[in-house]
């Protein structure tokens, strides 16, 4: 006989405070996807690129802007931008640390999620840290030397055709794996507040592994186009929750890998 569901297990009360906790998560999926939208289109630079050409990017500073407001603008960004692309995939996850927590007697359940959460989202922002310097640097290069801009599209094209070949990998597996089932990749949920910021960076530590030739490949296609985003959260959200993770993982690496291949072959 099937054992008894989440309501049974959580009680009427308990499955009000989930849902409660599911519609504040989604509520906050909805403001950081509005959020998104708007600093996209607030917060990108113009860059002048050879021959007088000037492209918009995030990479570039804005009129009167220092390079450390710049950073912290571009990871405020990324932070919002992550919170809209990864709380579809998630917000089931903390959904069941939450309930691992409650099921253990101990109060404050829905405070360490969120401490989890924060903990999660504050390895986003460490990895939108490292990719300003370096997405500023390539930016900068190509706006000095033709040479680099001449030959941007052929790089495209091979970042492109190794995150498809990552996607592949046993490496992406093993992390993929441990992002869609947590506690067996980290420590086990307690009501400990630090116990439930390690749990958060863990998950994080492993998604960021798990998503790196997704991210990479959104960062050198557009970082700020929100059809690439849309396109990369959608294939980050069937990896995680589909019945057939590497099937789905392996299925974005060849759209990947053909992209990667016309990229190149368009520009030779």
């Amino acid at each position: 006989m099937p054992g008894p569901g989440p309501g049974a297990l959580l009680g009427r009360a308990g499955v009000g405070r989930e849902r409660l906790f599911v519609g504040a998560g989604a509520l906050l999926f909805l403001v950081s996807a509005g959020a998104t939208i708007y600093l996209r289109g607030s917060m990108a630079g113009a860059m002048a690129m050879p021959g007088g050409l000037a492209v918009t990017t995030p990479w570039a500073r804005m009129p009167a802007q220092s390079w450390i407001s710049a950073a912290a603008s571009f990871i405020g960004m990324w932070v919002v931008m992550m919170a809209a692309m990864m709380l579809p995939s998630l917000l089931p996850v903390l959904t069941g640390y939450r309930r691992a927590v409650l099921g253990l007697g101990e109060p404050g359940p829905g405070v360490v999620t969120a401490l989890a959460g924060a903990g999660y989202f504050l390895v986003w922002g460490v990895c939108g840290a490292v990719a300003y310097p370096l997405g500023a640097a390539l930016a900068a290069g190509e706006s000095q030397w033709p040479a680099v801009a001449r030959s941007a599209p052929v790089a495209t094209g091979v970042v492109l055709l190794l995150a498809g070949w990552f996607q592949m990998t046993r490496w992406k597996a093993r992390h993929l794996e441990c992002c869609r089932s947590a506690p067996s990749c980290g420590p086990a949920p307690t009501a400990r507040v630090w116990n439930a910021w390690r749990y958060g960076l863990r998950l994080g530590f492993h998604c960021t592994l798990c998503c790196a030739g997704l991210m990479v490949s959104l960062l050198v296609t557009g970082v700020m186009d929100l059809a690439v985003m849309a396109v990369v959260a959608c294939a980050i959200t069937i990896e995680r929750l589909a019945p057939w993770p590497n099937l789905a993982a392996r299925a974005g690496g060849t759209v990947l890998l053909g992209a990667g291949a016309l990229a190149v072959a368009r520009a030779l």
